[in-house]
């Protein structure tokens, strides 16, 4: 599989920076196969049966993005520079890869300054990323990081506009309790308590389960051959409990759509033989066409990159060939594209 295969071209007016208000009145495309009908979000409990199951990642944002200050003190007296820092994902020493620009400008053993509550030091570097080891712990480190940190929106938005109060709530899912997550799964923004009130009336059902969304999710595929590329891989949970709720919808012949290609990767990760197992830890799969689903009926998303492996996802979903006429139906109809954009519904042939 060529990467070209997986591309097109975008209008740039058509990638949202802010999302829909109220959440639930975003666009919907609706597409059964090779059937699409233009919808709205509000409009599930109308589409969804009694007894299908959403799959909701329960993951919520941490504010990573942090501007400090490094100081030096040389032979000219003291100097300064100011530091853009993206936290990654902590480490098991307790310390946290991040992204720092720029990276040049400080050395191991220096210290970044925050605000008077949060500083952090530098205790090494791989891969163009360094390691921050923060003074503060625990519900301290939660609260000092909310206090000054900024959401850490995608590329294609932080490059429009940089994050604003608002984002602290626009990028956070309704559902969002285990912090861990640098990036929001974002098919789950279209969430509201009246659309899920509505949705338990109609006898739609749901299950939690965890996946810390990384900045990995964003990083572009640089190999003309998809099958060379290397997957990043994020932590997550699937309960036993959450698996017995997926097996009982399984087994009683109904439909388990997750909400966002977050759950979709972590319960194929989980599947096995057609029965989803607890899970906790890293999956990196990686889902292109050809890869035979064991759990998900259908999938709840929103438009992704050209290129992407969100791309091959939706691809590998629903046929190469219907994803590019989806495609080209929702540029055509003025979809909003990517975090904070409009949504699908993918239902594939049976």
């Amino acid at each position: 599989m060529k990467l070209s295969e997986f591309d097109f071209d975008l209008p740039e007016q058509l990638i949202a920076t802010r999302p829909a208000r109220p959440r639930s009145s975003a666009r919907l495309l609706l597409a059964q196969g090779n059937a699409i009908e233009d919808r709205t979000v509000n409009e599930l409990p109308d589409i969804l049966q009694p007894g299908d199951r959403l799959i909701l990642n329960d993951t919520k944002v941490i504010p990573a993005r942090l501007f400090g200050l490094r100081h030096r003190q040389g032979e000219a007296g003291e100097t300064n520079a100011r530091m853009d820092v993206t936290l990654l994902e902590p480490r098991a020493d307790g310390s946290w890869s991040a992204l720092i620009k720029p990276l040049k400008k400080v050395r191991d053993g220096e210290v970044i300054v925050f605000s008077d509550d949060l500083t952090a030091e530098v205790v090494g570097r791989a891969d163009g990323q360094g390691y921050l080891a923060f003074n503060l712990t625990g519900d301290d480190f939660d609260a000092a990081l909310n206090a000054v940190g900024a959401m850490p929106l995608p590329p294609y938005i932080a490059g429009k506009r940089p994050a604003d109060e608002a984002d602290k709530e626009d990028y956070q899912t309704y559902w969002a309790r285990n912090t861990g997550a640098v990036a929001a799964p974002t098919a789950s923004l279209h969430f509201d308590g009246p659309l899920l009130e509505a949705l338990a009336a109609r006898g739609v059902q749901f299950t939690h389960v965890t996946l810390h969304v990384g900045a990995g999710t964003f990083l572009p595929v640089k190999v003309d051959d998809v099958r060379d590329h290397k997957m990043h891989a994020e932590w997550g949970e699937v309960t036993p409990e959450a698996a017995a709720e997926i097996n009982a919808t399984k087994a009683a012949g109904n439909r388990v759509i997750p909400v966002g290609t977050t759950a979709l990767r972590l319960i194929e990760s989980a599947a096995k033989e057609g029965v989803i197992q607890p899970w906790k830890g890293p999956t990196d799969i990686f889902i292109t066409p050809g890869f035979a689903f064991q759990i998900a009926d259908g999938l709840m998303t929103n438009f992704h990159l050209p290129k992407s492996t969100l791309m091959m996802l939706v691809s590998a979903l629903m046929g190469t060939s219907t994803i590019r006429v989806i495609y080209d139906h929702a540029i055509a109809q003025k979809y909003r594209f990517f975090s904070y954009g409009d949504s699908s519904l993918l239902l594939p042939r049976d």
